[in-house]
């Protein structure tokens, strides 16, 4: 249920917001309040998108593409409309043109309202339509795994000197030969992710390295990146400014438009260049340094989710972890198999304050030189026990 205290299924009675508008819909969400009605352009409205809109606490979303337009069962739309949150879909795309930033306005239904004036018109999801949507859209998905089939064939033929050769992967100064890495990306139940990791994070201490929003996410979980990387579009100059190395995600020909914002902030960066996503390039950055295991926070993880990317990420992601094979590990996966070791010095320290309760129990005792006698023979015995200790678990 949203805070405006409406029921599933996404229907309106007169909201009255503010509206901001954007045709990209994570620009949008860097400009958001609570309480505003987003007015977005984005076919197959994905769930990282979603989230981040909801994360926002939007009155509405409005939206002059399809939410849903049948290429694959996306996860966005059934996310906001379960939030209790009104989704309309195809919007008038005049709307970006005679809607001011932050101008107070009206939906009721699918209708945009400015007073009495109707600026824009739109067909209101409930939770039936997009089910309905939903279940029409994995009907076609084999025509999708074809196309998909493809795409990745054609991403094969441009990247294979970068998957196989390790070429436009830069070094970095950031040790990562032989250790544990983790990537955060700001995404798929990050934050559950990371909350779960956190005893495996203190005790096995890996390399942190935040994807775009993915380093606000280990910074807001209490956690400093050791890197940052991607297009630098969706991070805060706080977690860019935070001591990390930067790596910045050009394409084949070297052209970074994130390189700007780096040198604005008085920073550089090395240059990773490819196709694909920043969590890809993470990933490769990571393999390519040496990484023993690479633990992969808030990413997609099953087969509806990794849909959702649409088959352009798809290809990328499904080439990139078969490259790196059985170092990846995904979060969920990590946190169940994980159990906190035992550090053998806190049973020492445990044992030896046993030990002293004992001999100051023996010295106020009236039978204290029988005691004193007992431990001092017995001293051989515990001190091969704590040696035994120590090494079973270490």
């Amino acid at each position: 249920m949203s805070r405006f205290g409406r029921g599933r299924g996404g229907g309106s009675t007169g909201v009255t917001a503010p509206v901001r508008c954007d045709r990209r819909t994570k620009n949008l969400a860097k400009r958001l309040r609570p309480g505003d009605i987003a007015v977005i352009d984005h076919v197959d409205l994905d769930r990282a998108s979603a989230e981040a809109l909801l994360e926002r606490e939007v009155a509405a979303v409005l939206n002059t593409a399809v939410s849903i337009s049948g290429r694959f069962p996306n996860l966005g739309p059934r996310l906001i409309v379960e939030a209790g949150v009104p989704l309309v879909d195809d919007v008038d795309p005049e709307v970006f043109a005679r809607v001011h930033e932050g101008e107070r306005l009206t939906l009721d239904g699918g209708a945009l309202l400015k007073g009495e004036s109707v600026l824009a018109t739109g067909t209101p999801q409930t939770s039936e339509s997009v089910a309905a949507a939903m279940d029409a859209a994995r009907a076609g998905i084999s025509v999708q795994l074809e196309a998909f089939a493809a795409n990745t064939a054609e991403y094969l033929r441009h990247e294979h000197d970068l998957l196989f050769d390790g070429v436009g992967i830069p070094d970095v100064s950031t040790p990562m030969e032989g250790r544990h890495v983790l990537v955060a990306v700001r995404g798929y139940h990050h934050r559950e992710d990371l909350a779960a990791l956190h005893p495996y994070i203190r005790d096995f201490r890996p390399v942190l390295i935040g994807v775009d929003g993915g380093a606000d996410a280990l910074v807001e979980a209490g956690f400093r990146p050791a890197l940052v990387v991607g297009d630098f579009d969706c991070v805060s100059d706080q977690a860019l400014n935070s001591g990390a190395e930067l790596v910045v995600h050009a394409d084949r020909d070297g052209r970074a438009p994130g390189l700007k914002r780096v040198r604005e902030l008085g920073r550089e960066a090395a240059a990773f260049r490819g196709a694909g996503s920043g969590e890809d390039a993470a990933i490769l950055l990571a393999d390519h340094a040496g990484a023993s295991v690479i633990v992969l926070a808030g990413a997609q993880s099953a087969l509806e989710e990794f849909l959702d990317r649409g088959r352009v990420g798809m290809a990328g992601s499904f080439l990139t972890r078969l490259r790196v094979g059985g170092r990846l590990v995904d979060a969920k996966g990590a946190a169940r198999l994980y159990r906190r070791r035992i550090s053998p010095w806190s049973l020492i320290a445990l044992a030896g304050a046993a030990l002293l309760v004992v001999v100051l129990a023996a010295l106020s005792s009236p039978a204290r030189s029988g005691y004193v006698a007992f431990l001092t023979t017995r001293w051989d015995l515990l001190a091969e026990y704590a040696y035994r200790l120590t090494g079973l678990f270490t």
